[in-house]
């Protein structure tokens, strides 16, 4: 949550929640109380290939090209532009890697306001479709470098295949006549008119766009100017407003939609990991509820609505199907619902180049994240103690581990701190445990487990634990066995901090309506979704719990990634937290943040950490047990409180969790963030632990051999030669985009696949395009051939 230059915004993981085993009524008492480890265990190492790692801000990617040539970088986290690489010795000296996975889309604002706003009207906003020349963008602007997008999933997305007859069905094109024709009808059906200049009026007034074009990006500097002058040639006044993310957060993201600050602009999209079957997607660039579109859920703005979005969305997010059959009808509606409403219109998709030292070896080009995965930053390894990388921002957005984290910069860095304990494999997306282990069972979707009546849940009313009782029953559970190993401040980490995890999002997932001071507008709607599948929980020892959820998934890792809650920062940074959002010093969200007049919380500027370090000292004084641990013992919560007071006082953040490295600092004045290498005997990985993603790979179509002329109510053959290819997929269309016919074949013995199509039906003088795909269930990207034949009498 890539790029020819990567994104902004990520694509942000489910807050799933981890459970517990098994638990007697009095059993929060019982949970054993873990030795307390001294701040760092001198000699012991979490096995990194560097010692310091160093980001460094540079804005302009020629500079940062420049520094990594002459070993003042060693790599750079961002896309660069293919022209400067084009020859043998623009490449001397570097290692290129060549990755896809950066999205580009325009959002529109969609508020009907006073003042009239012509994105209000869906057919002026679905025009853009066919007002955009996206293989202008991609062939001149990329450099032929990426793929034009007509929806949230592109040619290189694992549900791709599955949508891609509907894709073609639109038919879009650049085709700027059909587009002005569409935007003409809407136009004059809402009452406007063109003045004898070609300028829309209403009510003798131009109409004026305001459109927010990222200035910090050529890419999309350069395709605002495309789209502002396709606008102007329709009958707009466009007015262009130039900023960066940090601008974009306030301007467009966190202004009320109908107050006009914005009718357009330009978005970019990264991903941290690479899904297999992707939950969030549909609903992070569509729907409502999850607070990505105009208006976020800020509950003082007007918010967009789609409800049967909302539905659909939330059904694939929360497993709500009973096939894999189910599923796929439910995301193609999605996709069509998303497409035709036209808030957000995808563009391209890149495929950037990423440059490193020839130095520096351990690289790891994750599919989606590309080489600025979490894994490169962990892996990478060379003579040097310090790696030194460039990165387009340090960080725009806020980070906190509820509501924050956004960014794709942000990202980059926090991946490398923090380890979850689910992740995805880098090629598959398939889930893949990183800090725990489980096993699963599940009844299926129309089954059902019994819950042990000891299973415990968090009562809001109550505040308080309670057993679920007699007769309760869920679809799935799952055992999950934990490596917790320390904090980053020393404190080991088990099952107070777990607890800790299922309280606050059962506290924060539940909307108690007015007065409920545990809601936050974004937050609040996403745990919400899982919240509502959670049956019980039962602790069995103290590194493994039991997890019960009303979740199904027709592959089994889905389930355990749903049922683990991932708990970046130890409990007692979250309650200070909490205590600092109570008290309204600081909000989680940015919405909510808006919406109160206060600071999005950040744990890494030192003023939002001095409030947090204000709590704990509080928290000490007192000597304040929380709520969801009141069997914890006082040496334990004063050990905590301590420990985490004395990392604040000596790094001026509160930026501790886990992870290979440790959070140093951010000295924004060098535009400067540093991570060291975190000292401790208990981290589980080897600097190696990751080595085996250094090479994948991807099937390949190798050979196609097909007629250029059939003869009508003859057979077509085609004759398809792969390599590392396990299934062959094609698509068969006509000069209208409908398809005529689809398939897919298992990879014959020797790797080559005859598809034979009949072409009986078929007009004379018809020319066919056909798109075949070499696909591998290990490997999730997909090599395809474009062609076509005329069919003659």
């Amino acid at each position: 949550m890539r790029q020819g230059t990567p994104p902004d915004l990520r694509r942000t993981a489910h807050a799933g929640f981890s459970g517990a085993h098994q638990v007697n009524a009095g059993w929060l008492l019982a949970v054993a109380v873990l030795s307390i480890a001294p701040l760092a265990v001198a000699g012991a190492h979490a096995e990194t290939g560097f010692d310091t790692v160093r980001f460094i801000h540079y804005l302009d990617e020629d500079a940062a090209l420049g520094e990594v040539r002459n070993g003042n970088l060693d790599m750079y986290y961002w896309g660069i532009s293919p022209n400067r690489l084009a020859d043998a010795a623009s490449r001397d000296g570097l290692r290129i890697y060549e990755s896809t996975g950066s999205t580009y889309s325009i959002m529109a604002n969609p508020a009907e306001t006073e003042t009239f706003n012509p994105f209000s009207l869906r057919d002026v906003r679905f025009a853009l479709n066919y007002l955009v020349d996206r293989d202008l963008i991609v062939n001149e602007l990329l450099h032929g470098y990426g793929v034009p997008l007509t929806s949230a999933y592109g040619p290189y997305d694992p549900e791709y295949t599955s949508i891609i007859d509907q894709l073609e069905s639109y038919n879009f094109r650049y085709d700027p006549a059909l587009a002005r024709g569409m935007i003409s009808s809407a136009m004059a059906g809402a009452g406007a008119s063109l003045d004898t200049d070609g300028v829309w009026t209403m009510d003798g007034q131009p109409v004026e766009i305001t459109f927010f074009v990222r200035s910090d990006d050529p890419f999309r500097k350069s395709i605002g100017e495309v789209v502002s002058a396709e606008l102007r040639d329709a009958g707009f006044v466009v007015n262009q407003v130039a900023g960066d993310l940090n601008k974009a957060l306030v301007s467009v993201y966190g202004s009320d939609p109908a107050d006009l600050q914005w009718h357009l602009y330009t978005e970019g999209w990264g991903r941290s990991d690479f899904v297999r079957y992707d939950s969030v997607e549909l609903a992070e660039k569509y729907a409502p509820w999850y607070g990505l579109m105009p208006g976020a859920n800020n509950p003082s703005f007007w918010n967009y609505q789609h409800p049967r979005l909302d539905n659909l969305t939330q059904a694939v997010y929360s497993g709500d199907f009973g096939s894999a059959e189910e599923r796929t009808a439910m995301v193609r509606e999605a996709v069509a619902a998303g497409i035709e409403d036209g808030v957000r219109v995808f563009l391209v998709g890149s495929v950037d180049q990423y440059v490193a030292d020839e130095g520096v070896n351990g690289v790891i080009n994750a599919f989606g994240a590309g080489v600025p995965s979490r894994f490169t930053t962990i892996n990478a390894h060379s003579d040097r103690d310090i790696l030194n990388i460039g990165v387009k921002h340090i960080y725009q957005g806020s980070w906190n581990p509820v509501a924050g984290l956004l960014d794709w910069y942000s990202n980059t860095i926090w991946y490398a701190v923090h380890d979850p304990f689910v992740f995805r494999h880098p090629y598959s997306g398939a889930a893949m445990p990183v800090r725990s282990e489980w096993q699963m069972d599940t009844a299926g979707p129309g089954g059902s487990l019994e819950v042990p009546s000891e299973a415990i849940l968090w009562d809001v009313d109550t505040r308080s634990w309670t057993q679920v009782g007699e007769g309760a029953s869920a679809t799935s559970v799952v055992t999950f066995h934990y490596s917790f190993g320390n904090w980053h401040h020393g404190i080991p980490a088990g099952m107070d901090d777990m607890l800790y995890a299922v309280y606050f999002l059962t506290e924060w997932g539940t909307d108690g309506g007015a007065g409920d001071l545990t809601v936050d507008p974004q937050y609040t709607l996403r745990a919400a979704q899982q919240l509502d599948t959670i049956k019980g929980i039962r602790v069995i020892d103290q590194d493994t719990m039991e997890v019960y959820v009303d979740y199904w998934h027709f592959d089994g890792g889905e389930i355990a990634h749903w049922a683990s809650i991932e708990m970046p920062m130890p409990w007692e940074i979250y309650h200070a937290m909490e205590g600092a959002v109570l008290d309204g010093q600081t909000h989680f969200s940015r919405p909510a943040a808006t919406s109160k007049n206060t600071g999005w919380l950040s744990v890494l500027i030192p003023d939002d950490a001095a409030i947090i370090r204000e709590h704990l000292a509080g928290f000490l004084e007192a000597g304040e047990a929380p709520a969801a641990l009141s069997g914890t013992t006082g040496a334990d919560r004063l050990q905590r409180y301590e420990s985490a007071i004395a990392w604040i006082d000596t790094y001026g953040h509160a930026v501790i969790s886990n992870g290979p490295y440790v959070m140093q600092g951010y000295a924004p004045e060098l535009r400067i963030i540093t991570i060291r290498e975190f000292v401790d005997d208990a981290y589980p990985f080897e600097a190696d632990r990751w080595s085996e993603f250094e090479t994948v790979r991807t099937p390949k179509i190798t050979k196609i051999e097909a007629p250029r002329l059939v003869a009508s109510g003859t057979t077509l053959e085609i004759s398809v030669e792969t390599s590392d290819a396990s299934d062959i997929r094609y698509f068969m269309a006509d000069a209208g985009g409908n398809i005529l016919e689809s398939g897919q074949m298992r990879v014959a013995d020797g790797n080559t696949t005859l598809l034979m199509v009949d072409t009986a039906g078929l007009p004379g003088w018809t020319t066919i395009s056909f798109k075949v795909f070499a696909l591998s269930e290990e490997v999730l990207r997909p090599d395809s051939h474009s062609a076509h034949f005329i069919v003659y009498p």
